[in-house]
């Protein structure tokens, strides 16, 4: 049996965890106009399937473990299905391209390759091919839709593709990583070698970040996303491609050091570890072979002691290098070794994850056919956000603008908080760069605007004084909206009109007793809707109510009775025998209801409460 690549573990792992979902789809969709033959397009996409192994692997399970099952070419059955689209509409197409693009494999019997072929005439179609991520990545587009072409070129003419010979197969990959990486008790090895430098790296890293996230994080993550989309300008690029180069640093490092200070600034604190992903692809000879290689490397970022932007850069760029000099170790056995608290909440080691795309993007080559690239709807969330960027290149190779996008997760952000973390990046970036010797603590992250927003507006609490006494108030809220709830217990509820009446007939029994203006008069009731009419009811006798609590002591009970003059007490048929015990008139409180407020004066510094 063929063991499974570190990564293809981790995925079928999840898959197993998590249930077959579409969370590790990788869609290429293409709209095609031209005279396109459904025919010739299965039988290339068989040629290809018949080249690349790792597209006709399943990933059964034996005593728990994956193992890569490697199906003949031959035993390949059609994979094109073709859809009637001549009914559909703009929008009707892309909700049933995203709706393809969210199919779900099967990864113990089913091949991780599926392709439609949408035709709303004979010459409009679109093109989706979708692969799971346990056999490709984002670099594997590439090579799909060239050996697509190919062999429909190939085809069109009856004839086999002739391609070049491989170098090897994804099998061949996953027993040579493990060959080269040895065994973790074998202190000559690569991978014990590199385990040492990620431990001491990431010790104690923060579990993780504090995000300013508008929702609460849920027990399970749902991985449904959305994605805004904004733009670095051509200046600015330029600015980071010198700083870069003055530095001895990368754009990517550029980057990375912004981002970290944005979040930083919006409350993440001075630990900021970043994921990013490397092709993995070590060998030239792998670059035209499909198939899950791509690692994903933890850039643990300090921002500590408020350093300036240089300074900083100048941290990335030493932890950057170190990190890619021990891209090896893979990401799935990095995650094992440090064992941080596991959860289905959150990505391990990491929440934010920052790209920096520079692969060729997948194009057709088809005779009679011109290929436009289509998103096939929205991107799943792998993490809490994914800063992804695309540099633009004028023909002299001038900086033309960083073509940048946020993908984030609906369980915690909305559009409008991803949209102004688009806007905060670029503007972070900005400041930076105009003063990178400036303690990066100084870094505005708002403008004036927001700025104003949160000092002023919201602060603005200033409303126009309110008098009156309390039953006078409360008579004006019952007149505006009598049928309203004003209290709820459980699940029994008053509107104003039914408390003022329930109130206003105690008050009469309180008055009825001899309550005067200022007169003490004790509560001994547990936590009720009665409680709240108690206390609204002697105040509308003129009485000030004095609370007392069961769990006092008789003695205190009774020590506060005699200091506050009290000569009557409310209680209810849950606290009557301790009321008795104070030897004083006791009245429980009912549901006597009186449909007007008593007509006694009360003015706003007459004693309520003791």
């Amino acid at each position: 049996m063929i063991p499974v690549s570190f990564a293809q573990q981790r995925l079928w792992f999840l898959a197993e965890l998590e249930g077959p979902n579409a969370t590790y789809n990788i869609p290429l969709c293409l709209r095609l106009t031209g005279r396109l033959d459904a025919q010739v397009l299965d039988a290339a996409l068989r040629d290809v399937v018949g080249r690349h192994e790792v597209l006709r692997t399943v990933f059964p399970a034996v005593d728990g473990q994956p193992w890569q099952d490697i199906r003949p070419a031959d035993s390949v059955g059609r994979l094109l299905t073709a859809v009637n689209a001549s009914a559909f509409d703009e929008a009707a197409l892309t909700a049933a391209v995203a709706g393809a693009s969210r199919c779900v494999f099967n990864l113990s019997d089913e091949l991780p390759l599926r392709a439609w072929l949408f035709s709303r005439s004979t010459d409009e179609h679109v093109l989706l091919l979708v692969v799971h991520h346990i056999a490709g990545d984002g670099w594997s587009m590439g090579p799909l839709a060239q050996d697509v072409s190919v062999a429909y070129q190939a085809r069109l003419s009856d004839r086999a593709p002739e391609w070049e010979e491989l170098p090897g197969q994804y099998a061949d990959y996953a027993l040579w990583q493990r060959e080269l990486l040895g065994e973790e008790d074998d202190p000559e090895s690569l991978l014990c070698e590199q385990l040492a430098f990620w431990r001491a790296t990431l010790a104690e890293l923060p579990e993780e970040l504090a995000l300013p996230a508008v929702r609460q994080r849920p027990a399970v993550a749902g991985h449904r996303g959305g994605t805004v989309e904004f733009a670095v300008p051509a200046e600015l690029h330029g600015r980071i491609v010198e700083l870069a180069r003055t530095k001895g640093a990368t754009v990517f490092m550029v980057l990375q050091s912004a981002l970290a200070v944005l979040l930083s600034r919006l409350g993440a604190g001075t630990d900021i570890p970043i994921g990013t992903a490397v092709a993995g692809r070590m060998d030239d000879g792998l670059n035209e072979l499909i198939g899950f290689f791509v690692n994903t490397l933890v850039l643990r970022t300090d921002l500590s002691g408020d350093p300036s932007f240089n300074e900083l850069l100048g941290r990335v760029r030493k932890a950057g290098l170190g990190a890619f000099a021990h891209q090896d170790v893979p990401f799935e056995r990095l995650v094992e070794e440090l064992a941080p608290t596991r959860s289905m909440a959150r990505h391990p080691l990491f929440q934010v994850m920052l790209s920096l795309q520079n692969n060729a993007r997948p194009t057709l080559d088809l005779p009679g056919l011109t290929a436009e690239p289509l998103t096939a709807g929205q991107a799943p969330a792998k993490f809490d956000l994914a800063f992804t960027f695309h540099e633009e290149s004028g023909a002299d190779g001038v900086p033309a603008g960083l073509h940048g996008s946020v993908t984030f997760a609906l369980d915690l952000f909305d559009l409008e908080m991803a949209e102004q973390l688009g806007v905060r990046f670029v503007r972070v970036l900005r400041a930076a760069l105009e003063q990178p010797d400036r303690p990066v603590s100084s870094v505005e992250v708002l403008d004036e605007v927001e700025r104003r927003r949160i000092l002023t507006e919201w602060n603005d609490t200033a409303v126009a004084s309110v008098t009156g006494t309390l039953p006078e108030l409360f008579a004006a809220q019952v007149g505006r909206t009598p049928e309203a709830v004003a209290l709820v217990c459980g699940e029994s509820s008053l509107t104003y009109a039914q408390l003022d009446a329930r109130a206003n007939g105690l008050a009469r029994r309180l008055i009825a007793e001899g309550t005067v203006a200022e007169s003490a008069v004790a509560v001994l009731m547990e936590r009720s809707a009665d409680l709240v009419i108690a206390l609204l009811a002697i105040i509308k006798a003129g009485g000030c109510y004095i609370p007392l609590d069961t769990r006092y002591p008789l003695g205190h009970r009774q020590a506060i009775v005699t200091e506050t003059g009290a000569k009557l007490i409310l209680t209810d048929t849950t606290t009557q025998t301790e009321a008795t015990e104070l030897g004083l008139t006791t009245l429980t409180v009912g549901h006597d209801e009186h449909a007007d407020t008593p007509d006694i004066p009360c003015h706003a510094a007459q004693l309520a409460y003791v």
